[in-house]
């Protein structure tokens, strides 16, 4: 029965892959997307959401390793897809794609990124984005050119600011449903406000990701690559201004849903080759151990993965936890990281999965770019 399963999967995958017929009319990716036809696609596109640890940030201390050989090896312009919170936004910085969507089981994560679409919406700059961000006042002396670190260490003797918490939380509301008229329910606006106060009730050196000894935001913010070279969205004046302009044209689609599922993935594989566009990166960091303890799920993702649109150079990002990889005995280098991020290309995992190669979660870490 498993040997028929996957013959019936590497069929589906090698005929997506190699056969599928392309639009009759192929259309070209939008340099914007009104904000009608934006909240239509994250609510048509979207799934019902799961029940999954909510994560205000990122955890994974090793984001940045990745950049440079991903820079090397991915084309600029297409599609990026992601999942979880603002790590995204760094990749997005790093890979310069004309859209991106985010897709997470969990529907606060496709909040949180509302939110934070519209705070880069109304920031001039970072350092007013970590202002409205953690609702402190800015610091006099900061402007362009200072270092992520710089930033970071100006607001840590900055006291939280109630009334500027509800000045902020009153700015995005409207950013939200006034100006881009996005239906938010009452529910929905009472999740924004509690994922904006927990911003602001930590601070930027009190957030931090779960589990243990992980780095609080403003330490994440100020990571390096193993060169030593600061990469996050917020360590250049470029970086941050790359995101903002594309939340400012939409182009950041959050969207609730299950990688595993029957709509998400394949709805934006469908928006995709109707036209023409290519999925240069897709950030997947560690959700497929999740899958893969669960029955089928991770066969359902991979049959998923295989209705996009894609090429040679189309890569996905993986992220394992240190001890994860000692329990599995999954080969990663050295270091002193709770994380490790690593590259694969797609189109060599779906090969090995159809063939029958990748059958547990270990085994997708020995294809590796």
């Amino acid at each position: 029965m498993q040997k028929l399963t996957l013959g019936l999967v590497f069929t589906a995958i090698v005929s997506v892959l190699f056969f599928a017929s392309p639009p009759a009319e192929a259309g070209e990716l939008p340099s914007a997307i009104s904000d009608q036809d934006f909240w239509r696609m994250v609510t048509e596109l979207s799934e019902p959401g799961g029940m999954f640890q909510q994560e205000f940030m990122s955890n994974e201390d090793s984001a940045q390793f990745v950049i440079p050989a991903l820079k090397e090896t991915t084309k600029r312009g297409g599609v990026y897809i992601g999942v979880g919170p603002e790590q995204n936004f760094t990749y997005i910085a790093a890979t310069l794609p004309k859209l991106a969507f985010v897709i997470d089981i969990r529907r606060d994560n496709m909040l949180e990124h509302l939110m934070y679409k519209a705070l880069f919406e109304l920031s001039q700059d970072r350092a007013d984005f970590i202002s409205r961000l953690f609702s402190r006042k800015r610091p006099p002396g900061l402007d362009a050119n200072s270092g992520v670190k710089t930033l970071f260490d100006a607001y840590q003797a900055v006291e939280r600011n109630p009334e500027l918490y509800e000045e902020n939380l009153r700015a995005v509301m409207d950013r939200l449903m006034s100006q881009h008229k996005f239906q938010l329910s009452e529910a929905d606006a009472g999740r924004v406000a509690r994922i904006l106060n927990t911003f602001y009730a930590a601070g930027p050196y009190a957030l931090r990701g779960s589990g243990d000894k992980n780095l609080s935001y403003a330490q994440l913010m100020a990571a390096t690559d193993l060169t030593g070279r600061e990469q996050g969205y917020l360590a250049s004046e470029q970086n941050f201004r790359t995101v903002q302009e594309l939340q400012r044209q939409n182009l950041v689609v959050p969207l609730v849903g299950d990688f595993a599922g029957d709509k998400a993935i394949r709805s934006i594989g469908q928006y995709l080759k109707e036209r023409d566009a290519i999925v240069n990166v897709f950030y997947v960091s560690n959700v497929e151990r999740y899958l893969f303890e669960q029955g089928n799920h991770g066969r359902q993702f991979y049959t998923n993965v295989a209705t996009l649109p894609l090429d040679q150079s189309s890569t996905f990002i993986r992220s394992v936890t240190r001890d994860i990889s000692r329990r599995l005995e999954i080969p990663i280098s050295d270091g002193r990281e709770n994380w490790r991020s690593l590259l694969f290309p797609i189109s060599d995992s779906l090969k090995a999965f159809a063939s029958g190669r990748i059958q547990t979660y270990r085994e997708l870490f020995e294809i590796v770019r």
